[in-house]
C-alpha cells in the first residue's frame, strides 16, 4: 500500500520550520511578552496535554538550567482536576504557560478559562492561534503549518522558541548562537542517519523502551510518543538508570532500547544500555559524540556531534524518534498520517 506520508514531509522539512522560527523570534520583542513575570519574579508553570506536556517538561528544565530559576511542567488536566496540588493558593506566586500547537484543545482552554476566572496573567505558546490567541494579550505564535496529525516539526520548533526566551532573558548571546545554528547541522545529520533509520525500522519488532536523564527524559518521553502513534507499537520512556530497577525485566530480542545519551552522565548511562545489549536486547543509541566501546554494542549509533552547548542539542534527539516511528508505521502497512485512534486535535 502506498501513502503520500505528509509526516516524513514535515520531519524532513525541520530544518527550513526552524530558520522560520529564529527570523520571527529575532525580530519579536520577547521581553515584552513576559513582562512582570520574569522567572526571578514568578515561578514559571508550562501546562499542555500529550506532547505539549512533554514540551512543557523540555521548557521547564530548559529554564531552570539557563536561569537558574524554579519551573516546572504540569499536565492540563491536573489543573482541573486537582488544582489545590497543581498550583499555589497565591496566584501572584507564578506566571503558567500554556501550550497548544492547534489553540483549540479542550483541556488547555479550560485551564485558560480558569486562570481568567482568576485574574492570572499567562503566556500562550500556539502555532494555529484559534481561540488560546485570543485569550491573553501574551502570544507566542510560531510560523509553523503542520498538517499531520503527530506533532513533529511543531514540537521541536516551540522547544527551540522557549528556549531562545530563556537565553534571551538570560543574556546567554554564546546559546542563542548554538540555537541559530541547528538547522545547519540537522540537515547534515538528516541526510546521514535518515536512510539508517529507515534501514532500522524494518526489523520485526513491536516493544519498545527509551531512556533518557536530565532534559533529555522529556525527550524520551516524546521519542517513545511519535514511535506508539506513528507505528501502533507499544513504546515505554524511563529515566535512564531507573531501567535497571524492574523495567529491564521486558527485555530480549524482541524489543528496542533506545538511549539518549548526554554528555554529563555518558559512562553511567552508557553501561545501561550495553546492560541491555548483554540481555539480548536490540539497542539504538543518539549520542553527541560516540566512543569506540558503544559502537561495539549499539545496532545503531546516531552521533551529531554537534558543537553546540549540551541543553542546546535536546530538539536533534527528537528527531530520530519521529522517523522511527513513522518508518516503522510504514513498514507494518499502516498509515502514519492516520494514526489509529487519533485526530490532530483533542476536543471534549
Amino acid at each position: 500500500m502506498q501513502f503520500k506520508i505528509q509526516t516524513l514531509t514535515e520531519i524532513y522539512g525541520q530544518p527550513k520550520v526552524w530558520r522560520d522560527c529564529l527570523q520571527a523570534l529575532g525580530s519579536a520583542d520577547l521581553r515584552v511578552l513576559v513582562q512582570g513575570c520574569e522567572p526571578e519574579k514568578k515561578e514559571w508553570v508550562f501546562v499542555g496535554c500529550g506532547t505539549s506536556f512533554y514540551l512543557a517538561q523540555a521548557a521547564a528544565a530548559s529554564v531552570t538550567s539557563l536561569l537558574r530559576a524554579p519551573a516546572r511542567a504540569m499536565p492540563a488536566s491536573e489543573i482541573l482536576l486537582f488544582p489545590a496540588l497543581a498550583l499555589p493558593q497565591d496566584a501572584s506566586r507564578y506566571f503558567p504557560i500554556l501550550i497548544s500547537r492547534s489553540g483549540h484543545t479542550s483541556e488547555v482552554l479550560q485551564v485558560a478559562a480558569l486562570l481568567q476566572s482568576k485574574a492570572v496573567d499567562f503566556l500562550a505558546v500556539t502555532c494555529d492561534g484559534r481561540e488560546l490567541e485570543q485569550m491573553t494579550p501574551r502570544v507566542l505564535k510560531f510560523p509553523v503549518v503542520e498538517e499531520s496529525t503527530v506533532m513533529t516539526a511543531s514540537f521541536t520548533s516551540m522547544v527551540l522558541g522557549l528556549q531562545y526566551l530563556a537565553a534571551v532573558l538570560a543574556g546567554d548571546e554564546a546559546f542563542l548562537f548554538a540555537l541559530r545554528a541547528l538547522p545547519d547541522h540537522l540537515e547534515r545529520l538528516l541526510e546521514v542517519y535518515g536512510p539508517q533509520v529507515e534501514a532500522f525500522a524494518k526489523a520485526p519488532v513491536d516493544d519498545f523502551a527509551f531512556l533518557g536523564q536530565g532534559a533529555l527524559y522529556a525527550i524520551a518521553q516524546e521519542t517513545a510518543l511519535k514511535v506508539m502513534e506513528s507505528s501502533s507499537s507499544y513504546a515505554q520512556f524511563f529515566h535512564t538508570l531507573e531501567f535497571r530497577h524492574g523495567p529491564k525485566s521486558i527485555v530480549g530480542p524482541d524489543t528496542v532500547v533506545g538511549a539518549l545519551l548526554s554528555e554529563s552522565a555518558f559512562d553511567a548511562e552508557v553501561a545501561v544500555l550495553r546492560e541491555m545489549k548483554e540481555l539480548g536486547s536490540r539497542t539504538l543509541a543518539i549520542a553527541n559524540m560516540a566512543t569506540p566501546e558503544l559502537r561495539q554494542f549499539a545496532d545503531l549509533v546516531i552521533e551529531l556531534d554537534l558543537p553546540v552547548p549540551e541543553l542546546a542539542r535536546i530538539i536533534v534527539y527528537v528527531v530520530w524518534g519521529q522517523l522511527l516511528g513513522s518508518y516503522r508505521g510504514l513498514e507494518k502497512g499502516l498509515d502514519p498520517d492516520n494514526p489509529r485512534n487519533l485526530s490532530r486535535v483533542v476536543t471534549i
